[in-house]
């Protein structure tokens, strides 16, 4: 009886998910040294923080958004524009991608959080489309061409972040932070009362809780950490183009968050870093890759409700 009540202990968890926190940081931090390509690990990277932004809305604040790629997308081509035609250095860049982020998804948040369930799922995604469109025919966009050639720069005026290795490492310094954010935001007190809103909205609203506002609030929080994975994929891949605006994107970081674990810390993480390598080592099969990952999808929803890291997690409660 004393084990089980220890499993379930809130610091007995919060310490189990600091110890994979470090083995995580440690391993990430020697991958240039064990040949995996640093490119492929950086773009995985920028994914999975996307998709602990889009974790942070649904698996703790109970909202499904299908338009999250708007502020993918739009951190991204402010980010590319910054730095490639008004010269501006990477960290600036970064800054007005992700405050352009977190103005769109206040104004988006304020329309669309007034509705719940599919209702607020599918104005999301009206909402992303129509920026879609809106970046298909402004000039700055320059269109299906994108913006290309998008200069790394130097960090702060001196770090170059042209080099691979100070570009992986600065990618995993923003990662680790970004994800430490996050998880402060999650055992706060707010992230309790998200938790809370999303199990019981009613009996929030009666315990004096003005859940529209905090629903908001997840959102904002969470469009801006996803632009700030945008900003980021821009560095990394040197272009900014309407992939990332698609709707499309906004099912991708759906699937890597249900493959991981929905409301779970690592589940992203997890889920991001398989379907970034399947489209990597299986790209030579061309669209059956797309196939592919809707059948390892099912087989996961079959077989791991959960997501991988919910029922890894279930599994040693139950055995502890």
């Amino acid at each position: 009886m004393t084990s089980i009540t220890a499993s379930t202990n809130p610091a007995n968890n919060t310490r189990d998910e600091s110890i994979v926190f470090i083995i995580m940081a440690v391993v990430l931090a020697i991958v240039p040294f064990t040949g995996l390509y640093p490119y492929f690990v950086m773009q995985a990277l920028c994914f999975a923080l996307f998709a602990c932004a889009f974790n942070l809305l649904i698996g703790y604040g109970g909202l499904l958004s299908f338009g999250h790629a708007m502020f993918l997308g739009t951190a991204g081509y402010v980010t590319a524009h910054a730095l490639k035609v008004w010269g501006f250095e990477p960290a600036l860049g970064i800054l007005l991608g992700v405050a352009a982020s977190a103005a769109l998804a206040v104004l988006t948040g304020l329309i669309a959080i007034r509705r719940q369930g599919i209702y607020f799922a599918m104005i999301t995604l009206a909402l992303s489309q129509l920026l879609y469109f809106i970046y298909l025919q402004t000039p700055f966009t320059h269109g299906e061409d994108g913006i290309q050639g998008v200069p790394q720069g130097r960090l702060f005026g001196f770090i170059d972040l042209s080099r691979p290795l100070t570009l992986y490492y600065f990618v995993l310094i923003v990662f680790l932070l970004a994800f430490l954010l996050i998880f402060r935001i999650i055992n706060s007190p707010f992230g309790e009362i998200l938790k809370s809103i999303r199990e019981n909205e009613q009996r929030a609203i009666s315990l004096g809780y003005r859940a529209d506002q905090y629903k908001l609030m997840a959102y904002i929080l969470s469009g801006a950490l996803a632009g700030l994975a945008g900003s980021m994929k821009v560095l990394v891949a040197q272009n900014a183009g309407l992939t990332d605006v698609h709707w499309s994107m906004s099912g991708e970081v759906v699937l890597m968050t249900l493959l991981g674990g929905l409301g779970t810390i690592f589940g992203p993480i997890v889920g991001a870093f398989i379907i970034i390598t399947m489209q990597q080592y299986l790209a030579q099969f061309g669209q059956w890759v797309i196939v592919m990952q809707g059948a390892i999808f099912v087989i996961c929803v079959l077989t791991f409700r959960r997501g991988i890291v919910g029922e890894i997690a279930h599994y040693f409660k139950r055995s502890l």
